[in-house]
């Protein structure tokens, strides 16, 4: 765990930087998210970008929020380029928050989503190549950003917009995916505003907890996400829009699917930004603190190498892939980890602005109860930061079953499921974080 904070009290501006870079793979490529796509790429249907904010106190700690139009990062490309980042700049790993936009239509990345492919080797090379060229990328658009600092403005504000749905019904016996109007969701839009000295805007900075899944054909696309970025950053020229997943693992856009429906909601998004850019806004001020930690989570008992064995036959193949994974992680550790980490990082801003940012597939029980806790009008969640290692379900949703609990971790190529007492390992962790973040603020 990583404490890091500046001490001097704060009443000027802050200093902001913005960059942006093109990851839009320049070939064919396998793309991530369904694993019924039985070839790669046809077509761009839309730019994918990483960009990022750099921002720094009067007290000088600076800190670095990055956003990506990708599936999810993995633990190796974070810490990849947080490591080249802290050595270009000193940086502590816990100001260094990356994030990913969780498309289903981009390029799969690294070993993300591992056991959903069987690929042939021609295929795993450009996706090795696409991954190394989207670490430089990113660890540049960092380093470009703290380049271009000047002093700045932030504001922020919360909106809402309605086209995210619950996608688990529970019936007796059994989880049925399907829209569940009446599940849980997190329809908040969270929103900083940060402008020049001269009073223009500069970035936008925004999320929403749905999976982009209103696609999922053969174009490369950011989907909701990308097109409401498209759309702030044509109102706003010279404005960087940059988008952040929330806790929207169990949620999916409605109606869905079609390209139709990705702009849709990506206006409906962009229009409920615009709206809390176009209201008063609560001024951000004071140092910034930061926290980072990963906290390992507990998996039910691992298969034996004879039960892998025999998965190798079974009539799915995601079940084969999986098999073949764990016997060679067997064959080389000994064992099957019987426990995965997790990324948990929290920041504070002044007195009373926390940003929460969790690896994984968050379901929205989490940020409901994180807001709850530290005030729904103060604190954001963010989910699919600094890693994706699979779905982070509540006890509810284990007890319950169904695809974010049991199927999902197939395609991660964890033996899985989760044991109940993740949930409160994790919500323990982030109270923890938060905690240590307030008290170093008022030292």
């Amino acid at each position: 765990m990583i404490i890091f904070c500046t001490t001097q009290v704060v009443h000027a501006q802050f200093r902001a930087g913005v960059a942006s870079a093109v990851i839009t793979p320049q070939t064919s490529i396998w793309m991530s998210g369904y694993g019924s796509r039985d070839k790669p790429s046809q077509s761009v249907v839309q730019g994918l970008y990483t960009k990022a904010l750099a921002i720094e106190d009067t007290g000088g700690k600076q800190v670095v929020f990055l956003t990506t139009d990708i599936i999810g990062l993995t633990a190796e490309l974070s810490d990849n380029v947080a490591a080249r980042v802290s050595e270009k700049t000193g940086l502590p790993r816990s100001a260094i928050l990356l994030t990913a936009s969780h498309t289903h239509t981009g390029p799969v990345v690294g070993e993300n989503l591992r056991s959903m492919y069987d690929l042939p080797a021609e295929e795993w090379e450009k996706i090795r190549g696409y991954t190394r060229d989207l670490e430089d990328k990113m660890v540049n658009v960092i380093l470009s950003a703290l380049e271009q600092l000047e002093p700045a403005k932030m504001e922020r504000g919360n909106g809402r917009a309605g086209f995210a749905m619950n996608r688990r019904l529970f019936v007796p016996g059994q989880v049925v995916m399907r829209d569940n109007p009446i599940g849980t969701v997190d329809h908040d839009v969270p929103v900083l505003k940060v402008t020049d000295a001269q009073g223009d805007v500069k970035a936008i900075l925004f999320g929403y907890a749905c999976h982009n899944t209103t696609l999922s054909d053969y174009g490369i696309c950011g989907d909701y996400a990308g097109y409401a970025q498209e759309y702030l950053e044509k109102r706003h020229h010279g404005a960087a829009a940059l988008f952040f997943a929330g806790c929207g693992a169990d949620a999916n856009p409605s109606p869905r699917t079609g390209l139709e429906y990705a702009r849709q909601h990506g206006e409906e998004l962009s229009q409920a930004v615009e709206t809390v850019l176009n209201e008063p806004m609560t001024p951000v001020d004071g140092t910034i603190c930061t926290a980072f930690s990963s906290v390992y989570l507990p998996l039910t008992a691992a298969p034996t190498r004879e039960e892998l064995q025999k998965q190798l036959e079974d009539k799915n193949r995601f079940i084969r892939n999986r098999a073949k994974y764990l016997l060679e992680t067997l064959e080389q550790n000994g064992s099957i980890p019987d426990q995965h980490p997790c990324p948990v990082q929290v920041w504070g801003i002044g007195k009373d602005f926390l940003i929460i940012a969790l690896g994984g597939e968050v379901v929205s029980d989490y940020s409901l109860l994180f807001k709850y806790q530290f005030g729904k009008d103060r604190t954001w969640v963010a989910a699919y930061a600094n890693d994706t290692p699979a779905y982070i379900p509540t006890i509810r949703l284990i007890r319950e079953g169904g695809y974010e609990v049991e199927e999902s971790m197939i395609y991660y190529g964890l033996h899985g499921p989760w044991k109940q007492e993740i949930e409160p390992i994790l919500t323990e962790e982030v109270n923890r974080l938060v905690k240590e973040v307030r008290q170093a603020g008022q030292k």
